[in-house]
Order: structure tokens, then sequence, then C-alpha cells
């Protein structure tokens, strides 16, 4: 830490589209205890907008280096920790090395994408002793507090069985298949890079570890021979933003002005496509899943994910000794298409009477005991990203952990359980068989 300032020196690597949250708490929000120092980051014109928000922060633009020169660069700027918010196939490689450099590690989910990157973490993290703070935002979301306390209250007993099910809506879902992620080998599928998050709040309501997993994954709708190709207009542009006007499935990144620098006019640099055709040949993750989960307590898990919805949220189901709580969040209730045919993710900022009353954006809690009428619970209102849990994790990235009786921030332990469960789904629908996570040999399971 710098003595003259008190200011924690960060770097963040890997600087495209979610570092932005890192980057603008640590230039506003944060700035008395967080200095940014440097990017680590082999695209220019990336760094180079990222530059700006720096500069009109009063400050100036940072040094940058190129991934394979980061211990250089904790040494020479003297940083204390990294930020990581780059492609998931990296994170191991460079968490690890940045520990062993000197610095700790902030790490955006997942915390990695295989049992080969947790191991190679955990050898960085028993050697060094040093920090590595996950990042899970849905935690700090008032919704899945307020869960995590009725469970934790006991109102429902000792949980037997949660269901809980994700819709990814064709905007959202979609966009996962125009980028790095549609490659299992970059992301670890949606089953690790999304829904580790999911994992992570079940590990964290149920405050427990999981055992065992079996699962189901397939292709379905994605790709060239999805059941969502034959509704495309054929055929098919290479890109989103060559697509003819009216192409719901298209991404056109000159329509947004931050997409548009990070990635369109960055390409020259490396190539990387931003706004593929979702239904491109190769696409290797799976869309459609189906998960069970046995906890060590004895607790299943049932989850299913699906990324190809047409309304976007999801509902859990908490059974328990004593009764059963129901949680359900919309986030968006449709997604539908303007007069040009494209799709318009909020249909209710053009015409008030056009929205669907039938599924209205909100969030419910019930609880329900035994011999008892269901009660609601309410739910603190919640502002900002992820359900208003985005603000309250930086606080705890940047200024240090608060005392929480809900046990909200994570650490690597929490990091490796999320991931154990995609880790050993991704194996089970390889070979067809039910995966033991202690099999896995991943590290760090065992340490609360």
């Amino acid at each position: 830490m710098t003595e003259q300032t008190g200011r924690r020196r960060y770097a963040v690597a890997g600087v495209g589209h979610r570092a932005q949250m890192y980057i603008d708490a640590a230039l506003g929000d944060h700035a008395e205890v967080a200095q940014l120092v440097a990017w680590c980051e082999p695209n220019p014109g990336r760094a180079g907008y990222y530059d700006e928000h720096v500069v009109g922060a009063g400050g100036q633009p940072l040094p940058r280096y190129e991934p394979a020169d980061l211990e250089t660069m904790i040494a020479e700027q003297r940083v204390d920790v990294v930020v990581v918010t780059s492609p998931d196939h990296t994170h191991a490689d460079l968490v690890s090395r940045a520990l062993r450099a000197g610095a700790d590690a902030v790490v955006e989910k997942p915390l990695t994408i295989d049992a080969a990157g947790c191991r190679t973490i955990d050898d960085a993290v028993r050697d060094t002793g040093r920090d590595v703070i996950m990042t899970f935002n849905y935690r700090y979301s008032p919704r899945n507090s307020t869960l995590r306390e009725v469970i934790a209250d006991g109102r429902i007993g000792e949980v037997t069985s949660v269901h809980f099910e994700w819709a990814l809506d064709t905007v959202h879902g979609a966009d996962y298949f125009r980028r790095w992620h549609r490659e299992k080998d970059k992301s670890g599928g949606l089953l690790v890079h999304k829904s580790s998050h999911h994992f992570d709040l079940v590990n964290w309501w149920l405050a427990d570890a999981p055992r065992r997993v079996f699962a189901l994954g397939s292709r379905r709708f994605y790709g060239d021979d999805g059941a969502g190709a034959a509704t495309a207009a054929q055929p098919r542009p290479a890109r989103g933003t060559d697509a003819p006007a009216g192409d719901p499935w298209a991404l056109d990144l000159t329509a947004d002005e931050r997409l548009k620098r990070l990635y369109l006019d960055s390409e020259e640099h490396d190539g990387y496509l931003r706004d593929r055709d979702v239904f491109d040949p190769g696409i290797t993750a799976e869309d459609t899943m189906a998960v069970l989960v046995e906890y060590e307590r004895g607790a299943y898990l049932t989850y299913s994910l699906n990324a190809h919805a047409p309304w976007e949220g999801y509902r859990v189901t908490v059974n328990g000794t004593r009764g059963r709580a129901e949680l359900e969040v919309v986030e968006r209730g449709s997604v539908e298409l303007d007069a040009q045919g494209s799709a318009v993710l909020d249909p209710s900022a053009r015409d008030a009477a056009d929205v669907d009353e039938l599924r209205p954006k909100g969030e419910r809690l019930l609880v329900q005991q035994h011999w008892e009428r269901a009660r609601e619970v309410p739910i603190p209102m919640g502002v900002g990203s992820h359900g208003g849990g985005d603000a309250i994790l930086l606080a705890d990235v940047f200024r240090g952990p608060q005392p929480d009786p809900l046990g909200r921030p994570a650490g690597y332990p929490d990091g490796v359980r999320a991931v154990a469960v995609g880790i050993a789904a991704n194996e089970s629908i390889r070979t067809g068989s039910p995966v033991d996570v202690a099999d896995l040999g991943l590290g760090g399971v065992e340490r609360r």
C-alpha cells in the first residue's frame, strides 16, 4: 500500500465490457482508498478507451502491459491488487501469477473453467498465503439476501431440496453465442460461466458444499443445426453489424457507442469479433441444461438453465421440514419487435399500453409453513445493477468486508465450490455418469 496516500494500488487485467464496473468504482466512489496504476491488456484500443475515463477523472493515461509481462507490471507499478476481468480461460494463469508476484487478486466470476485451473490457483494460494476475492454480486441483491435470512432463521426448517430455474431471454441468452463464451474451451460453457453465480447462491443459501453431480446438456437452439436456425432469415450474415435492418438476432455494434469503441473500433488490433452470428457452425457451448446436485448434509438441488427463453428471470423453490419458500424474479417480461423487426429490450419504454400485464417485471418471496397460509416476505428496495448487489459488493471489494451476519463476502473456497458444480456437470455430460466432486481434485473446497 502506498504510504503517502493510504490507497491500495490496483491494476486491471482484461479491460473489456465487464471491467468498467471496477474501473468506475476506483475512479469514483472508492477513489480515496483505491488508485488505478496500470492496465494488463493486449488490445491498445480497449486500454485507450478506459484511459479516457481516467483522464476524465483528473488522472493521466496508465501504462499498458501485455499479459506476458504481468510480473513486470506488478513490480514496476508496485501493484497491491490485480482485478482479473479477462476471458475465463485466462483466469487461472493470471490469478496464480499475480499471487506469486506479490499481489492479491480480485476475480470476476467464474474463478476458472476446469479442474486443472482450480489446482493451479490452489497451489498459488497455499504457497503464498495471499488473498483471492470472488465477486459474487448476486449474494448482495436484496431479494437473494432476504431468502438467505428466511433459511438461516429456520422459518422453513432444515432444507431438504431446492429447485432453481433460470431463463435467459433471446437477447441476453443469445449474446453468449455471439462472443468467445460460445467456445466451451474458453468459457467452460454456461454451466461454468453463467451458472457459477447460481450455484454459489445455493451453496450460500444452504451454507453447504456440493458432493455429487449428475447433468444433461446439449445445444438445441443456437448454431447452424439448432432449432432456432430455422426461424432466422437466410442466408445469415457473418456478423451482426453487417445484418440487414430488422434482424432480431443481430447485434449492431454501431448502435452502442461503448460497444463500438471497445470492440468494433478495436478489431484491427487482435481480430476479435464481438458480434458473430448466433447460428454459426462450430459453436460448442450448450444452450439447454439440467443438473441434479446432492449436498454434503443431504439436500438435493434440481437446476435448469435455458438460454433461449422469451422472458428473463428465475424461480427458486426451497423445501424444508417446516415449510417452503418461493422466490420469483422477472427481470424482463418479454422481448418484442419494433416496427422494423428489431428486438426491443423494454417495450414499456415505447408504449405503456404494450406492456404484457401477465408477466410484469418484479420480484416476490413467499413463505408458507405447514398448516398455515402463505405469507409474502417484504424485499428491501435494491438500486442499481444485479438487483442492487453491485454497489454493496464494490464497497466490500475496495474497502474490505464489513461484519455481515449473512456472510455475503466471498473468498477463494467459495469460488472453488461454485465452479465445482459446473465442472462436475460438464464431466457428467461428457461421460453420462454421476460425478463425485471429491474425485475432481479441485483443492480449496475443504477450507471454509
